[in-house]
């Protein structure tokens, strides 16, 4: 079964009930690296997230010294710092879902995989594994962690093009038709459901493909002329992870996210951060002129 999707985000106001404080609505977590340049990773997770009503948590697996144009230092942050981070939000605060991002080495996301343990709160993996400049953000190593650690725990991973060949061990899919068989091996590997994001394809048109047990939804969007797309893939995931927080169901979830993404794309020139692929704008719906 195949379902169509307008992508239209229709903000409304929060209303999740957070076992620690119900005027707070819900809360999302959010695992990943930080960006310097505030456009990705934790960052740009934490925007999201206040962007959509729900308030923000987070864990720092790594630092990076990046900007628009490049990466040049990245620092993973010890395990045992990675574990202290996991307890102490988790000892403290209602978390509703989880959205984890760069994780580095196999070490820390055996760490994450096992800081996580058997907490019932829906997981958005997106597998993060080279930034936009192109720099590898996941050593090879970690693939297979990745792949027997965390997929199996994920709720929906969200891959796009080049990572979901990485994680298969194929070339990248050229179509919507391949799109759906790769997403369907990526679900044979334990994920309940999968995001194909078609950001990295071509054409007019770009195609998101989620697929679950239910069939396969189509997202569907102009392709907007802009290098403003920093985050991107860290933002989609995290507004995934924002609309499960608030107890919607995937599917309606992935259709908000998808049109809070392409309103922040298409608002991203209205920024001016940086010389190189500058961030998309996370506040377009919030900040205004005047």
């Amino acid at each position: 079964m195949t379902r169509h999707a307008d992508c239209v985000l229709h903000p409304s106001s929060c209303v999740g009930d957070n076992s620690k404080g119900a005027a707070l609505g819900p809360t999302a977590l959010s695992i990943a690296g930080s960006d310097s340049g505030g456009g990705a990773g934790v960052q740009a997770d934490l925007k999201t997230f206040s962007a959509l009503g729900v308030y923000g948590a987070s864990v720092i697996t790594a630092l990076t010294a990046q900007n628009t144009r490049t990466v040049t230092r990245v620092e993973p942050a010890s395990t045992a710092m990675i574990a202290a981070q996991i307890d102490a939000v988790f000892d403290d605060l209602g978390i509703h879902a989880v959205k984890l991002g760069m994780l580095g080495g196999p070490d820390a996301i055996a760490t994450v995989a096992r800081g996580l343990g058997s907490r019932p709160q829906p997981i958005v993996l997106d597998p993060v594994m080279v930034a936009k400049s192109g720099d590898r953000l996941l050593p090879q190593d970690g693939l297979d962690a990745l792949r027997h650690q965390l997929l199996p725990r994920a709720t929906v991973l969200t891959p796009n093009l080049p990572e979901a060949a990485d994680l298969l061990g194929c070339a990248p899919a050229q179509d919507a038709a391949e799109m759906t068989r790769q997403g369907h091996a990526l679900r044979g590997m334990g994920p309940q459901a999968v995001l194909m994001k078609g950001g990295h394809g071509s054409g007019r048109t770009c195609v998101d493909l989620l697929i679950t047990a239910d069939g396969v939804l189509r997202l569907t969007a102009p392709r907007l002329a802009t290098r403003n797309t920093h985050g991107t893939g860290c933002t989609l995931s995290a507004a995934i992870a924002a609309g499960l927080a608030r107890g919607m169901e995937l599917q309606q979830a992935a259709t908000r996210a998808h049109g809070y993404l392409q309103g922040a794309i298409a608002a991203a020139d209205g920024l001016d951060v940086g010389s190189g692929h500058g961030p998309v704008h996370h506040f377009h719906e919030v900040w205004r002129d005047g």
